[in-house]
């Protein structure tokens, strides 16, 4: 059975988390296919956004037993390399060119929670938990910390680090974290309708404009004040002669 299920349609690519057994835990094959699936999107002109979800009843819960098991028989040097491994799945998702969209059911836990948090936006069902329960085990949650960090204040991500606390959907669209919950309708969380909706706008915008906008953002992340507006000016112009932009230009012009 494939890991990663790969599904394009239009200008929309899906990958699926395909251990649905495993409430799709993270192993080296699966973080490995998730690599290659990003990259070939990423090479892909027609792709206009990326969808991360899982297989099943949960996003996904983090390392599986057998990677637990490896952590513990294994030598700091390869522990370190297992840690890169998984810290270039996250790299990796900030800098594809198309947006990339955690469409998160159930249980985002652990390293599945900083696969979630990683991604651009996050759509949440109602019901969806999040945490970083690996505190409660010894373990530290290192490898998402970054990203924790960015998208939330000290304290909040102090709080939410070093707790294992679950944490549901709608604390984290209070906390900006995630984009949108899923309602209910019918007694039913009209999820795949809510998801759709975000995707279906991407593929309605600019490509260039997404994709240089989602560039920009991150590579300010280490720059003086200063240094960002100078990159600003650097990518406005750059905008200015893509053709996405003088077509819209000339089309508002004629207004």
């Amino acid at each position: 059975m494939s890991q990663v299920l790969i599904e394009n349609s239009d200008a929309l690519c899906i990958i699926t988390l395909n251990r649905p057994d495993k409430r799709n835990a993270l192993n080296d094959e699966l973080v490995e296919a998730l690599k290659a699936a990003l990259r070939a999107a990423d090479g892909d002109d027609g792709v206009k956004c990326i969808v991360l979800r899982g297989a099943g009843k949960d996003f996904c819960s983090g390392a599986d037993l057998s990677a637990l098991q490896k952590i513990a028989n294994a030598s700091h040097e390869e522990n370190l390399q297992d840690a890169r491994s998984l810290g270039e799945l996250y790299k990796l998702i900030r800098s594809v060119r198309q947006p990339v969209i955690a469409a998160v059911k159930g249980r985002a836990l652990a390293g599945g929670c900083g696969l979630a948090m990683a991604c651009d936006l996050i759509v949440a069902e109602a019901n969806a938990r999040f945490g970083f329960p690996e505190v409660k085990i010894g373990f530290v949650p290192a490898m998402v910390t970054a990203i924790v960090r960015r998208n939330m204040s000290e304290r909040r991500a102090f709080a939410t680090l070093t707790l294992g606390e679950e944490m549901s959907a709608q604390e984290l669209l209070t906390a900006g974290i995630v984009h949108v919950v899923a309602t209910d309708e019918g007694g039913e969380p009209d999820f795949e309708s809510t998801l759709g909706a975000v995707a279906e706008r991407y593929a309605k915008l600019s490509a260039s404009a997404v994709q240089m906008t989602k560039r920009l953002l991150y590579d300010i992340d280490t720059l003086t004040f200063e240094a960002a507006i100078e990159h600003g000016a650097q990518v406005n112009a750059a905008a200015r002669m893509t053709e996405d932009c003088q077509k819209g230009v000339a089309r508002f012009l004629e207004k």
